[in-house]
């Protein structure tokens, strides 16, 4: 029991260490975290069981891309201090996983959240809760710095 406890350790070291280190997985996480805040504290946008299913395996599988990607290059990066091909082709190619991830994602989005009634709702609730419309601000604020700066107080390497 003792070495199952370790391993979900070290699963949550490696995510938080991504986190801490790849401004991309704050991009995704950044961008997963609106969106299921707008789904769940607001009522504008109708999604089934089965499409919040979609895009939580959507965002799972940017997410997983991301720390494969991340544990590719630094394995690469590890093992060869010159960049050769076959290094250079790995790390594009983890890249890419990620990436194609990404799209797949978006897409899903686009699919399920394309409903121009909501987005009117959305506007007509910021229109008038202005105040709101200022908390939004400062939580995309913080939101850019958290993706281009890190978490605060975290030694750079």
């Amino acid at each position: 029991m003792k070495d199952l406890a370790k391993s979900f350790v070290y699963a949550f070291n490696g995510i938080i260490i991504c986190i801490k280190k790849e401004r991309n997985m704050r991009i995704h996480l950044t961008f997963c975290a609106y969106m299921f805040y707008f789904l769940g504290v607001h009522d504008w946008f109708e999604v089934t069981r089965t499409q919040y299913a979609v895009l939580f395996v959507a965002c799972a599988a940017v997410i997983s891309g991301e720390l494969f990607n991340t544990a590719i290059e630094r394995a690469v990066d590890h093992a060869s201090t010159e960049i050769t091909e076959p290094a250079r082709t790995a790390k594009d190619c983890a890249a890419g996983a990620v990436l194609v991830s990404a799209v797949f994602a978006v897409a899903c989005g686009i699919a399920i959240l394309w409903q121009p009634a909501a987005f009117r709702q959305m506007f007509a609730y910021y229109k008038e809760h202005l105040y709101f419309l200022g908390v939004l601000a400062l939580c995309i604020t913080l939101s850019v710095i958290f993706i281009f700066k890190g978490i605060p107080g975290r030694k750079k390497d």
